[in-house]
Formats: structure tokens, sequence, C-alpha cells
């Protein structure tokens, strides 16, 4: 395999970037929910070149018991890559990197969950990361989020996240590979989208005050976009269909309804 060049530029003369987006412009994501037969609750993304499958089991008794948490389950999260994701071989032993990512997608998820449901329990969330090109944690987040949903885990919202970066000196959001390797720097971020509460917040190379605040606004525009597809792809599991097949809307609109009070949004939107 030729060894992988740097770009002439990240931003071409028209704005636009390597694959052609503009610098506000998510790559195309594609979710689903359901996909994993054996686990309590699953669901995939692609976003962009990136593919990620996450599977949710529990909750559940724990071992080993030390782990136990009297007071709230113990939310365990396994992060990790395939050995053929990326173009070289990547090591089938754990790396320290996947270890960190796996503690960073726990800590954005948790603010969302009742966990103190389910005391001396374990919620299992495990993430295998088929095919990277760029932004793994935060769509390991959004695929995470739903399979936890899916798992009939008690939420006050899902959590959508996307990373901001700066390529050639412009802010963009959902960097791809080549804009994470070679760009500037890079925001990670996710929130509870009712409230913007931010769950998740990193911070990568140098960015001015006044960028960092931009670069989170754009964020949080972004991720309220994703949460309206994370919906969708729950909508799309879940939706009551009538005789002849169709969806009907008045089933619809109540699912609607429905999914924002499991979801604990109306409350949280009515508490502002």
């Amino acid at each position: 395999m030729s060894p992988e060049t740097k770009p002439d530029f990240l931003i071409s003369p028209e704005g636009l970037r390597v694959d052609g987006r503009r610098p506000d412009e998510l790559r195309p994501v594609e979710l689903k929910v359901g996909v994993l037969k054996q686990a309590d609750g699953s669901a995939s993304i692609r976003q962009g070149k990136t593919y990620i499958i996450a599977g949710v089991y529990g909750p559940r008794e724990l071992h080993p018991r030390h782990l136990a948490l009297n007071d709230r389950a113990y939310l365990r999260v396994v992060y990790r890559m395939a050995t053929f994701s990326v173009p070289d071989r990547k090591r089938p032993a754990p790396s320290r990197r996947e270890k960190e990512i796996s503690m960073v997608i726990a800590n954005a998820l948790s603010p969302a969950l009742f966990l103190e449901e389910f005391p001396r329990a374990v919620v299992d969330v495990f993430i295998q990361v088929i095919q990277a090109d760029g932004g793994t944690r935060c769509a390991s987040i959004n695929a995470a989020s739903l399979a936890l949903a899916d798992a009939g885990i008690p939420m006050r919202s899902l959590v959508p996240s996307v990373a901001v970066g700066k390529a050639d000196g412009v802010l963009v959001v959902d960097l791809g590979d080549e804009e994470d390797k070679y760009g500037q720097g890079d925001v990670p971020m996710a929130i509870l989208p009712p409230t913007e509460e931010i769950t998740l917040l990193q911070q990568d190379g140098f960015f001015t005050r006044d960028e960092l605040l931009e670069a989170m606004q754009m964020g949080i525009n972004s991720c309220k976009y994703l949460h309206e597809l994370q919906k969708e792809a729950l909508k799309k599991a879940y939706v009551k269909k009538t005789p002849d097949g169709e969806e009907g809307d008045d089933d619809e609109d109540e699912f609607d309804d429905d999914l924002e009070t499991d979801l604990g949004e109306t409350d949280m939107m009515e508490d502002e």
C-alpha cells in the first residue's frame, strides 16, 4: 500500500472541503436501530465512510461483583476498532486510546441515563468500529445512545455528538479522516438537546476564545440536527403500521408524543 500523502489544501479557493462539503455541512448519516438480534438493544451508524455497530446488554447482574455500585447501575462501555477498520492493520489487543475513548463515551452518556433505578447492576455497551474514517468517538456516541434507547434503558434524552475542527483556519463540522489528521485541531462534543447541557467537551489543538465559542455553537446546531435523525431512526424501528402496511398519521403522531415522554424530553423542556 502506498503511503498516505497530505492533500494540497483542506479548504479550496471556492471555500469547499476536500470531499466537497461546505464548512457547516455534515457527512451523509445513516442510522439503524435493532440490527443485532442477540443484544437487548442495538444500533448502527454510517457517517461518511465511518461504520460502527453498538450493542447493549442489561441491566443485568454485574461480574466481578466488587465493581457493583450501591446507588446506581455501573455503565460499562467497551469501544474497540476491528483489525481491518484502518488501512494499516490494527493490533487486536485493546490500545490505550481505545480504553480512553471507552471512558469518554461512558462519561458522555451517563448524564442522560437513570442509572439510579438499577443499583448494583450493570449496563454493558459494546461498540465495534467496522470502518474508521474520522470522528469515531462521536459517531460511537450517536449509535450507543440509540442502542440504549432500543434496550429500554430509561433516558432523559438521546445524546447526539459531533466534532468541530479547524482546517486551513476555517471552522468545520464533522471532520473526515484527512481533516482529522492534517487539520489544526478539533473539539468533540455531545449534548442533551432539550436543555443544551454539554456532556462531552474536549479540545485538541489551538483555538482562540472566539473560535472556541463559535465552534461550540456550530456543534450544538449540528447535534440538534443529529438528534432529529436519531428520533427518525427510532420511529422507523417502532412506528405502528396500519393493516395494509402503510404508516398511519395518527399512529405516528402518537408515537412522537410517546417518544418524547419516554425520553423525558417533555418534562425537561417544561422545566426550562
